[in-house]
Order: C-alpha cells, then sequence, then structure tokens
C-alpha cells in the first residue's frame, strides 16, 4: 500500500506541469487531491489511478 503524499510542487514536476497549472486543475476538481491547511496535497496513488483514467479516456 502506497500512502505517500506530494506536495502542489511535487505533482507539477511529476505530470511536468507549471505549479499554476496544476494549482489550477487542483481547484477545479480536475486534478484528485485535498487541502490541509490551505495548502494542497495529493495521494500518488491517486494521481496514478488518474492517469490511467486519461489514458482510457483519451483512446475512446
Amino acid at each position: 500500500m502506497n500512502d505517500e503524499i506530494l506536495t502542489l510542487k511535487e505533482v507539477a514536476e511529476y505530470l511536468k506541469l507549471a505549479e499554476k497549472t496544476a494549482y489550477r486543475l487542483a481547484g477545479e476538481g480536475k486534478l484528485p487531491g485535498f487541502k490541509v491547511g490551505g495548502s494542497w496535497r495529493f495521494k500518488r496513488e491517486d494521481i496514478e489511478k488518474w492517469i490511467e483514467l486519461r489514458k482510457k479516456a483519451d483512446k475512446e
């Protein structure tokens, strides 16, 4: 079980996005994350599932 928690900066780096883009996607609910004390956090497992879902959706 992988419960690694990533910051917004780490998710942006992982997805090769600008931090501003990752922040916007999270705020719009398009990127699976949650806020802790006003700062975005993301479970690596959720991000990896989100990537797989996006890959499948793009093939359809």
